[in-house]
């Protein structure tokens, strides 16, 4: 397990035009928080880095459809994701937003810095207008047919249904969604970037340096964006919602999100750094940092090929180490949509089942949708819940626990020494650490909390094969010390290891074990996590059963939707 080394590791920042639901946790979110907390108690230096997306189309289509204005909608929806993130353990050093002075003055340089190096190219071309309401219109303000897959509602940038990126003018019977009404074509001039120009690097970089390194999915897709050949795409637009474009002849026109989204990754870095009289820089141009996005498949390319574009044209900074995107998480057999209401809102969870983060969390983890796309379901939620976190984890911890204080009063045994019959399961357990971390430095999540899972097992079937409860009734009182010791040393095992992924049962554990913090790198230093002599507290619940009548309600209320 490696130490001492530098991470900036972030997560898509998420559009503030409405709640989060499961299928944002599954995608960027809870991976990466459970990668960023594995890291930390390796002992690395990390930053782990988000926002608000605060400037894209849809923010200005939900204010129109309100009545409200842009600011009243993310202000609204800026506080309410900040609140679900805390509340589900997301563990940022630092959350902000792209409205922020900070990131306007840091996006604005970066396009002044690529505009003094003649970066971009000027160009004046036809794109879709709506006269009726007298505007351009930016890509989410366009509605149409996908060429590559026939999906109806497809934006005017991205197809939402097979994610293949798009040009409005791409599309099938296209129509404003402002109005309603087929737009007409006018000419107008925007700032582009020349993607062609950077062909031969970005080959060099994925191709050649990635292939072995990045998940398929995101390889695959990045490869094939390649082999069509990188256009110039624009990075400004005709809007009156944005960062202004910072030249003479800018007025009425605003950075495109796209190239404003992810320069937010390093602004929010100024801020967190200014907050804690840090140095920012070297978390993003020190050649020694790894710079890791987690993302959703939808943010491939742009995480992949166009801001590692913009990185190596401005000529400062790293270039991402990897960026490992999962693929779509489906919704009781359909695909989640907003618009529709076909969702798990997190806000809403935490209302239906409270102090239940770590649940979802640990479902939402063994279901991940590393590879291709996964459904959750209401009745696996239950199961996962019942026969895994409650009936193998917390069934081994509380028969620990309670025959601890039956036996000893909650006093930890006597130490056993490498002669003991049953000192192999120890080094058994101890052999866990080293898997997990296997397991999760190849970003295989699902493998990893099976693991934490497949301890527990080990934990319960030596437990049950041992039965100290029959043992002590024989007087056999040195064998059912030795047996309550490594049972004991195994939850505090599981308590370590699951802080990752359920980072308040794990807090929990450590109260109810008196169990010091302890960083990964120093298991092995020592088969005596819980101290002879030193005592526990009394047991507590770790997880509770979810009843029939609970996921009945939930599915009445998904399908009411």
């Amino acid at each position: 397990m490696e130490s001492n080394q530098r991470y900036t590791i972030t997560s898509a920042l998420p559009y503030t035009n409405g709640p989060l639901h499961i299928g944002h946790l599954a995608g960027a979110y809870i991976p990466a928080d459970i990668f960023v907390r594995f890291k930390r108690l390796s002992g690395n230096d990390v930053a782990y880095i988000c926002g608000s997306d605060e400037h894209g189309v849809a923010i200005s289509i939900k204010a129109k459809s309100e009545g409200k204005t842009p600011n009243e909608i993310i202000d609204k929806y800026h506080n309410l994701i900040k609140d679900s993130f805390e509340s589900f353990g997301i563990s940022f050093d630092n959350y902000s937003r792209t409205s922020a002075k900070i990131h306007h003055k840091t996006a604005s340089e970066f396009f002044i810095e690529l505009e003094k190096k003649k970066i971009f190219e000027i160009k004046s071309s036809k794109q879709l207008y709506d006269p009726k309401e007298n505007q351009f219109l930016a890509d989410r303000f366009i509605e149409g047919t996908c060429p590559n897959c026939g999906y109806e509602h497809a934006y005017g940038d991205q197809c939402e249904s097979c994610g293949s990126s798009l040009n409005p003018t791409d599309l099938i019977n296209p129509k404003s969604k402002l109005s309603g009404e087929k737009p007409i074509t006018k000419e107008t001039t925007h700032w582009y970037l020349p993607l062609g120009n950077y062909e031969d690097f970005i080959k060099e970089w994925v191709i050649n340096g990635k292939k072995d390194k990045w998940k398929p999915n995101v390889y695959g897709q990045v490869k094939s964006w390649i082999d069509l050949g990188l256009e110039s795409r624009a990075i400004t637009r005709d809007l009156d919602w944005g960062i202004p474009v910072p030249h003479e002849n800018g007025e009425g026109k605003v950075l495109y999100v796209w190239f404003d989204a992810p320069i937010g990754y390093i602004s929010s870095t100024k801020e967190w750094a200014e907050k804690n009289g840090k140095d920012w820089e070297p978390y993003w141009k020190d050649s020694k940092t790894k710079l890791i996005h987690f993302i959703g498949k939808d943010n491939i390319v742009f995480h992949s090929i166009i801001f590692p574009i913009i990185l190596k044209a401005h000529g400062d900074y790293i270039l991402p180490e990897n960026v490992p995107a999962n693929e779509f998480l489906n919704l009781e057999g359909d695909k989640i949509s907003t618009s529709k209401n076909w969702a798990i809102w997190l806000h809403e969870y935490l209302i239906d089942f409270p102090g239940m983060q770590d649940s979802l969390r640990y479902t939402l983890t063994v279901n991940s949708p590393e590879s291709k796309d996964n459904d959750f379901t209401w009745k696996d939620f239950q199961s996962r819940n019942n026969n895994e976190l409650v009936a193998i984890l917390g069934n081994f911890i509380n028969r620990v626990l309670v025959l601890t204080h039956k036996y000893y009063d909650g006093v930890i045994p006597e130490k056993i020494d490498s002669e003991c019959v049953d000192y192999e399961i120890l080094k058994q357990v101890h052999e866990y650490p080293e898997i997990i971390s296997k397991s999760l430095d190849k970003f295989k999540f699902r493998e990893s909390v099976n693991s934490l899972i497949e301890l527990s097992r080990l934990g319960n079937k030596y437990l049950a094969e041992k039965e100290p409860w029959k043992l002590i009734k024989e007087g056999e009182n040195q064998r059912v010390n030795e047996i309550m010791y490594i049972s004991l040393q195994t939850c505090a095992m599981i308590a370590i290891l699951s802080e990752p992924f359920l980072p308040n049962a794990s807090k929990k554990l450590h109260r109810i074990l008196n169990l010091n913090k302890v960083k990964w790198n120093d298991i092995d230093k020592t088969d005596s996590l819980l101290v002879s002599n030193n005592k526990i507290n009394k047991p507590e619940l770790i997880f509770r059963k979810i009843e029939d009548e609970e996921i009945k309600n939930q599915l009445k209320k998904l399908k009411g939707n």
